[in-house]
Parts: structure tokens; sequence; C-alpha cells
């Protein structure tokens, strides 16, 4: 069996990018398509990727991998121009359009689901407000674009057999936006890295990319109000300087971490704190592998993650006053489950276990399929 796993952008080393390296280890053989390729051979290697990447037109315009957003646009025409009419099996690991590509009745195209296009469907405002776009010409451009955009993403969704959905979250977004059945397999958490350490020290922490949308600002606005708590903020990203800028004596702004250090703060540390909207959210997982609890937005795949009252507390708003409601719930009012339960209960997001349930929800797929394709041909 010819595969070809079709990724949407490889520019960075993230969740999506976890899932796509577990596929490549289910289909070592398999050819690689994506719309920009930004990385360099140590990084492919470390994904398994050790042949060519085909990449599409985008890659070599001008500023096609440094600017690959603003090509927005032309993405549902750059990947339908991949020619991938001599595979039988076509799997695409997509947030955004790699499951867009052309197939024909003969090929089984299986789309594992990060999400549909978030910032083209109900998180249009909020996108439109973070980039400042909300009123005049460039709100018209981008409003315009993005409705393109829904249309590739619903007509596109037709020609996909098959979807895995990467949470009850995304699961309920394919149902609410595509009208398709999908089914959930959590994406693969590194829980072996984050081991078990059950004495804790007296911080809180939260890690995360620091962008508008993690809402990091709030988490540490939330702690100026709780002068007597410490947190630890790990992360980088376009909003380190306007944070770093209003940061309370009792916070400290680690900025970008090594894995390792990484991994020793969150295993110590009295609880982590998140307050975004995920589509699954994988850092709320290792941290509760190391044994910690979290303090999380009860919201997207949050709901699966963490167990309300049992593995951590889920507040309700992404408010400064809930964060702070819900840190003063953790201490005062909830007894959790033991640092060794919590790590047990982050052990069924592992990636050997979402290899195995791939791999035969996969194999599942390609016999019905096959049945199928007899099935026509006997008439």
């Amino acid at each position: 069996m010819k595969v070809a796993v079709v990724h949407d952008w490889l520019t960075d080393l993230g969740g999506a990018e976890k899932v796509l390296k577990s596929i490549i280890n289910i289909y070592p053989n398999a050819d690689i398509y994506t719309i920009v390729c930004g990385m360099n051979n140590e990084q492919l290697s470390s994904l398994g990727i050790l042949k060519p990447v085909n990449t599409s037109f985008i890659q070599r315009l001008p500023f096609g991998i440094k600017k690959y957003r603003s090509y927005l646009p032309l993405m549902p025409l750059a990947i339908q121009q991949f020619d991938l009419s001599s595979y039988d099996l076509i799997i695409s690991s997509s947030y955004c359009v790699a499951k867009g590509v052309l197939t024909g009745p003969d090929q089984l195209h299986i789309s594992y689901c990060h999400s549909p296009v978030r910032y083209a469907w109900d998180l249009q405002g909020q996108y439109l407000k973070e980039s400042g776009i909300e009123s005049g010409f460039k709100s018209i451009l981008a409003r315009y674009f993005l409705n393109k955009i829904r249309d590739f993403d619903v007509r596109s969704s037709f020609a996909v057999d098959k979807y895995v959905a990467n949470s009850t979250f995304i699961q309920r977004r394919i149902m609410k936006f595509y009208r398709r059945e999908s089914e959930v397999i959590y994406p693969p958490v590194d829980t072996e890295s984050f081991t078990l350490v059950e004495n804790r020290q007296n911080y809180y922490i939260t890690c995360s990319r620091l962008v508008p949308y993690k809402k990091v600002d709030l988490i540490v606005n939330a702690f100026k109000s709780l002068p007597d708590r410490h947190l630890l903020v790990v992360g980088d990203g376009p909003d380190y300087k306007r944070i770093k800028e209003s940061l309370p004596p009792n916070v400290t702004l680690l900025g970008f971490l090594e894995y390792s250090d990484l991994i020793s703060k969150i295993q110590n540390a009295k609880a982590f704190i998140y307050a975004a909207e995920e589509d699954f959210g994988i850092v709320p997982v290792e941290a509760q592998a190391c044994g910690t609890p979290v303090i999380g937005y009860g919201k997207g795949g949050l709901i699966d993650t963490v167990k309300n009252g049992i593995t951590g507390i889920h507040f309700y708003k992404q408010t400064t006053a809930s964060i702070i409601e819900a840190v003063k719930k953790f201490e005062n009012s909830v007894t959790l489950v033991s640092a060794k339960e919590i790590s047990q209960h982050a052990q069924k997001f592992g990636s050997e276990r979402f290899e195995n349930e791939l791999s035969d929800f996969i194999n599942e797929a390609i016999e019905l399929h096959k049945s199928k394709l007899i099935q026509m041909v006997k008439g």
C-alpha cells in the first residue's frame, strides 16, 4: 500500500507535529506533503522524516517560508496542486487546509482533524480583534478571504472518507461545521519524560507560547491580587514584552527553558495554571503526568484531560476574578486525589496508546474500504 501524509506546514515543533511524528512511526515509508517546510534536517529527522518533503508553490514565493501565513488566500489552491493519484491511502494532519487535497473514489482519505480552521469559524471575531483589524479596509479584506476559506473548508470536508478528532470538543466542532461523524483519538503526549514527583514546592506555574489567546496576562493579573503566592511563567512570544512590563514582585518570567529544566519546574510546582481554550492542550496533560494538579479553564479539550475536583480544578470564565477564586478553592475547599493517581490518569494519553489506537482505526477503515470496492466490482 502506497501512503501519503499531508500536513499543513512544517515550521515549528508543536503538538500537531507530535501527531505527525506518530503517524510516520506507523507508516515510515510514507511520502510527506506540506504547504511550506522551514525545518532543517535535524528537526525533520526528529519527526522521523528521512526523505525529501514535497512542498507547494508557496515555498518559492517571496518570504514564502517566513511569512507563509500571509499567503492564506492562496493555500486552498496550493494544497490542491499536489498530485496524489498514485497513492492508495492518504492521511491528512489538518488544522487549516491539509484535508483539502484532491483524491479519487478508489483512494482512502483519513483526516486527523486538530480543528476546523479556528479563525475562519466561531473564533473569527477573536482573531480580528487580536489582529487589530475589527474595522476599516483591512477588516473588510480579511473578512472576505475568511469567508472564502470557510467555503473551501466545507466543500473539501465532503471528500474526506473518515475523520478522527483530537478531543470531544473538536468532535462537536466537526459535526457543527461539516455535519460529519468522527472518532475521538486523543493526541500523543510524552508522559514518559514527565515523570512523577510527589513532593511539592510552594509555587504555581504556567507554561505556553505568549500569544493573546493563551490568556497568560489574566493569570499574571490574578497573582497581583494574590501577593503571598508565587507564580512562574515559562514561555516566549509576541506578548513577552507586554507581560514583562507589568510583572508584580511575586511573579517570575522565565522565558524559554530547555526541556529538562521545564520538566523540573513543572514536577515541583504546587499546581499548573492554564487559562486558554484549547482544542486539546498537551501541556496540562504533561503536568498531570508529573503528578501536578491543574487549575484550568473548563472549556475545550481540558474537559477531557482534567477531571474537575479529582485531578484539578476548572474555572468557567476567562477572567482574573475566576482564576483568583479557583486558586483559593484549590487551596481551601477541595481535596484532590494523590499525585500518584493524577500521574496514572495522565498515562492514558501516552504516545504508544495513540499509535495503537490510530493504527487500529486506519486498518479497520482500510478493510471496510476494500470490501466496498469489491462489492462495487461484483455489481
